[in-house]
């Protein structure tokens, strides 16, 4: 069974979700441990100081397997915009819908929080992701060569305003 776990954190999700990226990346781009330890460091900070009238965390479970997730840290919603985090979504349950479903649910979640703005960081070369979230009206609106992932990169900034006719 397959379902998506609304808010709230789910046991073994800090490692699983850290895992999920350090070998999709390692895999794809080469990234190494800075970038697992970030993810691992910044997801468990995030999840001990999760607010759920500002925060959200969406997890995909198989079983009882976490096999992707998302996340909403509303942390800065007020001054620079609510930052979607952690979204990955397993091979095995790639081509199934799950990511659009983790990205419905964090956007809808913004919307009836009032966030103005989301944003986020990726990378090029991201193709699949990158129209996924133009799909959600996120357009990019800066890019260049970085090292936040810990490897050179040319990092994205997209962000998505709410729409004018989205209820406050």
């Amino acid at each position: 069974m397959i379902r998506v776990e609304i808010g709230g954190y789910v046991p073994g999700a800090i490692g699983r979700i850290a895992e999920m990226h350090a070998e999709y990346y390692h895999r794809h781009w080469g990234f190494g441990l800075f970038f697992e330890a970030k993810v691992a460091t910044e997801l468990a900070e995030f999840l001990c100081r999760f607010e759920k009238e500002r925060d959200g965390f969406w997890t995909v479970l198989r079983g009882e397997r976490v096999e992707g997730a998302i996340a909403i840290d509303g942390r800065e919603a007020a001054t620079e915009g609510a930052h979607l985090r952690w979204f990955i979504v397993s091979p095995e349950m790639h081509g199934k819908g799950l990511g659009r479903r983790l990205m419905t649910e964090a956007v809808s979640f913004c919307d009836r929080q009032a966030h103005r703005r989301i944003f986020l960081w990726t990378f090029a070369g991201l193709d699949a992701a990158r129209h996924l979230y133009e799909t959600f009206g996120f357009r990019l609106v800066s890019q260049g060569e970085g090292e936040q992932w810990g490897s050179r990169v040319v990092e994205q900034r997209f962000e998505r305003d709410r729409p004018p006719s989205t209820p406050v």
